[in-house]
């Protein structure tokens, strides 16, 4: 029985249960593959963002496994006092070099490298203008910073505008910040808009790539490359946890911000920092992306088939154009009921409602991986097309 002082969440969980949107963790009893074990059952995996199957490539599991023996398993400290290791170093130059920057700096997550930079570079006296459907990291990376912050409607570039000439006669540092990708919609942000717009206003520019990196732009250098808006762009946000099948995240940028972040990021701070064998796994897995353009390729076709196969059987399919697919089903009970009914017929697809979408645009968010065999996806459509002609969603 929980402690009267706590009964209010155990409230909370059965009001969720009753609502029909109370969800379980699926536990992962096999390798992160194509077609892997969750609870005891084989099923088609739709819900990775392991884009393009590092997280068992050979050369990335060598490189672990060296790594623990040369230098243990941990680095026992925060960058800043004993944790620095070459490693560490090597990857971000790695990095920096790849992006087309001066440097990058690695932290523990995407999440924290959003967070800890906004926080980081503004102050209350600060402005930062937000796309509506930026990740949480960036929404909390805002509220940390205490600046103030006007958001406009999703890739609308002539409210963003509006409200950048509103602010013109402030003497203020302004922040224009968008996601490269969005993680939900699966849609590409209008970087080349958005640019211009700061550059005419004084504006730092700052993108979220954390969906694009390993995805777009050339050997998946991402969403700047893909629009050859280099130099263009002040920060750069990436993961190493997605296509590079790791974990963390990093920031490009000046050599000067990264310095500074070195001095005020507070997870960079606090933290301690990867251990070696996630740095020397993230290190193998950029030469890979360099080596190996045929596993992007491979993404792409595979992310073809399958979103022509969803709209010939009418799935409402958004505005995706990248291998994040949404199945838009509206009621937020429905999207659930129809993840479960996929994942008992062999397809894991995750249902999402509010708040993680907003209320009224539930959906299942689906993931095609370079890894999927056409017979993987061919069984998942079908499986797709029983389960929501069950559900009259289709």
């Amino acid at each position: 029985m929980p402690k009267a002082q706590l009964q209010y969440l155990s409230d909370e969980l059965a009001k969720l249960r009753e609502a029909k949107l109370y969800q379980r963790l699926r536990v992962l009893e096999t390798e992160q593959l194509p077609v892997a074990r969750f609870d005891g059952r084989e099923v088609i995996n739709l819900s990775s963002n392991n884009y393009l199957g590092l997280t068992t490539h050979p050369k990335l599991k060598q490189k672990a496994l060296e790594a623990i023996e040369k230098w243990g398993v941990g680095s026992g400290a925060v960058r800043t006092i004993a944790g620095t290791m070459s490693l560490h170093m090597a990857l971000e130059e790695k990095i920096a070099k790849f992006k087309h920057v001066e440097a990058a700096v690695v932290f523990q997550s995407g999440f924290t490298a959003n967070a800890g930079t906004v926080q980081a570079i503004l102050g209350r006296e600060d402005v930062i203008i937000s796309d509506e459907l930026n990740h949480a990291s960036i929404i909390d990376g805002c509220r940390l910073s205490r600046a103030e912050i006007k958001v406009f409607p999703h890739k609308d570039i002539e409210a963003c505008e509006k409200i950048l000439q509103e602010l013109a006669c402030r003497n203020v540092r302004k922040l224009l910040i968008t996601d490269g990708v969005f993680s939900m919609e699966g849609d590409i942000a209008p970087l080349p808009a958005l640019v211009e717009l700061a550059e005419k206003y004084g504006c730092i520019m700052m993108i979220d790539d954390a969906h694009a990196s390993g995805v777009l732009g050339r050997n998946g250098r991402g969403t700047v490359d893909h629009f050859n808006l280099h130099g263009r762009v002040d920060i750069q946000v990436g993961t190493l946890s997605k296509a590079i099948g790791a974990l963390g995240g990093y920031i490009c940028s000046t050599r000067d911000t990264i310095e500074f972040l070195y001095h005020r990021a507070r997870p960079f701070l606090f933290s301690t920092s990867h251990p070696p064998a996630v740095a020397a796994t993230c290190l193998a897995a950029f030469e890979v992306l360099e080596e190996e353009p045929q596993l992007i390729e491979q993404l792409w076709a595979n992310t073809r088939f399958f979103k022509e196969g969803l709209k010939k059987l009418g799935f409402n399919t958004g505005m995706s154009e990248t291998p994040i697919t949404p199945v838009i089903v509206g009621d937020a009970a429905l999207a659930h009921e129809f993840s479960r009914q996929l994942f008992t017929e062999g397809v894991f697809a995750q249902g999402i409602g509010f708040p993680t979408v907003p209320k009224g645009k539930a959906r299942i968010r689906t993931i095609v991986t370079a890894t999927h065999t056409q017979q993987d996806l061919t069984r998942a459509l079908e499986i797709l097309e029983r389960v929501g002609k069950n559900l009259r969603i289709v």
